[in-house]
């Protein structure tokens, strides 16, 4: 029954549960200090994470765009790599955790630390953050909570009140089928009664977060002011009542000492000098159009997208900003080629790129704009024409990966599964460059290793039970070939499937 409610919605509640699921051996007589990661293992944490990160892989608002995940994870990196430098990441967490970014359509303004290193960020909070900055902020405060083990703690913790959350999210469970409002009411209603008990707990954790992430993004280049103007953000979206389009105030409650606490520190750092009155920040070119692609990739409706196309063309529109009117026609031409007008979307696509020519950054996402659009509209010329190299950018190379197969003889697609073979090699977790390498051998008439490409995309989304499968059918088209087969790739599904099958064992024990 899980099953049949949205799964990025449900996340809280799968998540109370996964708090409740801890062994009782795990469980500790008192409140852990500061510090101090309880009982429970690293790979028991990375496993439950796994467990949660397969639910989501598997929800209709998961999305893997390569140039948005492309922005976040570069964020993401740097972030990582100032951790480990300050000692804030350790060695055994750096290699048995995940790290990895799972990023969702809703519009919601979200982000959260899952166990295991799994980083969940909603399209709405991407359409929001004025710069790099204020989603390092963010970003850099859910990798604290990962590596100062507060998942682990509060899972350890949590374990006393077993009884409560089981019974409570049975209850949700039953009652998500019917009403998903009900169901999270009544999750609610179980929860209050903890707490109190919860709270003290949450606040220290929240401003070690706050106090370790500011130092990790300083750390990494980005301007502390961006905690500063995030928490402004986030501060006036409580106060306007914002109908729960904010709930990362529900799940990072903000407080007046963590408000003061990071202007404290950046004024430590020198206070910047404030715009003049009426005076709006600019915004990165670059960036800028990554949150007009959020905003669009999170699905708002056709009656907001025809508002969109519309905006360009209006009255004064030319006498805007730069940023702004990149920000509209980058927009327009994405929601254009979504209503699937095609020529007006390649037109308001073309009106970007007198405004980005001194911008690198942004040309580079203008050009991969046009192409995108061209591709959708039936032609792959512009799109085929990006660098096709396994040493490159993952959007070039999934883009002109799919122009070339679009029309590709045999022997025209063999070349683009090499390259994508080579790619996922070093990125075995690229679900989406394996579903395309699966595409390519197809085009090359190679059948088996289309399969096999099939089933590691399903393995890199821990979609065991489904990977097992395919690696079956391959092993069936191994016997069908006889003589003529491969050895080699028949020797590695072999393997393969021997160890996919220890895997599944291992996965319905886990739940």
């Amino acid at each position: 029954m899980l099953m049949k409610m949205k799964r990025w919605k449900l996340l809280p509640y799968l998540f109370s549960l996964s708090l409740v699921l801890v062994p009782a051996a795990q469980t500790v007589a008192q409140l852990p200090a500061l510090g101090d990661a309880g009982t429970m293992t690293l790979g028991a944490e990375r496993k439950l994470g796994d467990q949660i990160a397969y639910e989501l892989y598997r929800d209709p608002d998961y999305i893997d765009d390569p140039v948005l995940m492309e922005y976040v994870q570069t964020i993401w990196d740097a972030l990582r790599e100032a951790a480990r430098k300050r000692g804030e990441l350790t060695p055994d967490q750096d290699e048995r955790f995940a790290w990895e970014i799972i990023l969702g359509r809703d519009r919601e303004v979200n982000a959260f630390a899952l166990p295991g290193g799994y980083m969940g960020v909603y399209l709405g909070l991407i359409s929001i953050v004025s710069n790099r900055d204020e989603l390092a902020s963010v970003l850099g405060h859910e990798l604290s909570h990962i590596t100062q083990r507060h998942i682990s703690r509060l899972m350890t913790h949590d374990g006393q009140q077993t009884p409560l959350l089981v019974g409570a999210l049975i209850l949700a469970a039953l009652a998500a089928s019917r009403s998903p409002d009900a169901a999270s009411a009544l999750v609610v209603g179980g929860q209050a009664l903890t707490l109190q008990n919860q709270l003290k707990f949450s606040r220290d954790m929240e401003r070690e977060a706050d106090r370790v992430g500011y130092g990790v993004m300083t750390s990494a280049g980005f301007d502390g002011q961006g905690f500063v103007t995030m928490f402004d953000k986030l501060q006036l979206a409580s106060r306007l009542n914002d109908n729960e389009a904010y709930p990362y105030l529900r799940n990072h409650p903000l407080t007046t000492e963590r408000i003061a606490d990071m202007q404290a520190r950046q004024q430590l750092k020198g206070a910047p000098t404030p715009l003049p009155k009426g005076q709006v920040q600019p915004i990165a070119l670059d960036h800028a159009m990554i949150m007009a692609r959020a905003r669009v990739l999170s699905n708002p409706g056709v009656d907001q997208q025809r508002l969109w196309l519309a905006e360009p063309e209006g009255p004064g529109f030319a006498g805007l900003p730069a940023w702004h009117q990149v920000m509209a026609l980058y927009t327009a031409a994405l929601a254009a080629s979504q209503l699937r007008d095609y020529r007006q979307a390649d037109h308001m696509a073309a009106r970007i790129y007198p405004l980005v020519q001194g911008d690198a950054a942004a040309l580079r996402l203008q050009r991969l704009l046009v192409a995108e659009v061209a591709l959708a509209g039936g032609n792959p010329v512009p799109a085929a024409a990006l660098s096709l190299s396994s040493q490159g950018a993952r959007p070039e190379l999934l883009l002109a990966a799919q122009a070339r197969l679009q029309a590709a003889s045999p022997a025209q697609a063999e070349p683009v599964a090499e390259t994508l073979q080579t790619w996922v090699t070093v990125h075995g977790h690229d679900a989406l460059a394996w579903q395309w390498l699966s595409s390519a051998w197809n085009a090359a008439g190679q059948p088996v290793r289309a399969v096999r490409a099939e089933a590691e995309a399903k393995v890199a989304h821990y979609d065991y039970g489904g990977a097992l499968d395919r690696f079956k059918a391959a092993q069936e088209l191994v016997r069908r070939a006889g003589g003529g087969a491969d050895h080699v790739e028949a020797s590695i599904i072999d393997a393969r499937t021997r160890e996919l099958n220890s895997m599944v064992r291992e996965q319905s024990l886990q739940r």
